[in-house]
């Protein structure tokens, strides 16, 4: 487990941003970032500190995501055909807890990893807890019987806050397909996310 897990609402502050699009991110209070000093932290960044925001922010985004293990999706990414940001962007959007938070299965990403992680959820009718497992077209995912019943899932179902992307298939009673991956500008990131930056971060 990473360190993310227990300080999550400080990367909104430290970006400035409300990454999640969340309502009680406290950034929505405090615009600025955390510490004693968080309100005099706003100096003119670098070409090198843009790029290492950029990869921060989308890294984060996708909640215990190690630098280990983005650095190798990363290069995943660069080996495939086409633009290596875009490939980013479809790989991460593959993995099963980003699938599971897209289908508004949790109300956060790091919820969705929890329910992955805990065996709620199977994937073409077997039940998967890798949360970093890819997707690919067509796959089903559903929820476990218990899982139905569970409080969380139940109240993130019911949230108004983010809809359920053209690209996720709902078939109802908590069951959904993954369509098709997804273009860039499909994927509904609350704010700006730039995976060009990181391209050129990781290119240095």
């Amino acid at each position: 487990m990473t360190k993310i897990i227990k300080s999550k609402h400080k990367l909104d502050r430290r970006m400035g941003e409300n990454i999640w699009g969340r309502p009680k991110s406290p950034i929505n209070k405090r615009g600025y970032g955390p510490g004693q000093h968080g309100k005099r932290r706003k100096g003119k960044l670098s070409d090198f500190g843009i790029q290492l925001r950029a990869k921060q922010k989308l890294k984060g985004y996708y909640g215990a995501i190690t630098e280990k293990q983005f650095l190798r999706t990363y290069k995943e990414a660069a080996r495939a055909r086409g633009d290596t940001s875009l490939n980013l962007i479809r790989l991460l959007e593959s993995r099963l807890d980003a699938i599971v938070y897209r289908a508004k299965f949790a109300a956060t990403i790091f919820g969705a990893r929890q329910l992955v992680n805990h065996g709620h959820v199977r994937v073409n009718g077997r039940r998967c807890n890798i949360a970093s497992a890819r997707l690919r077209a067509g796959d089903v995912v559903e929820l476990t019987d218990k899982a139905k019943e569970i409080a969380a899932v139940m109240e993130a179902q019911a949230l108004a806050e983010r809809d359920v992307p053209e690209y996720i298939g709902e078939e109802g009673n908590g069951k959904i397909r993954y369509v098709r991956i997804p273009t860039f500008d499909e994927v509904p990131y609350p704010v700006k996310m730039e995976p060009n930056l990181v391209v050129e971060f990781y290119s240095r």
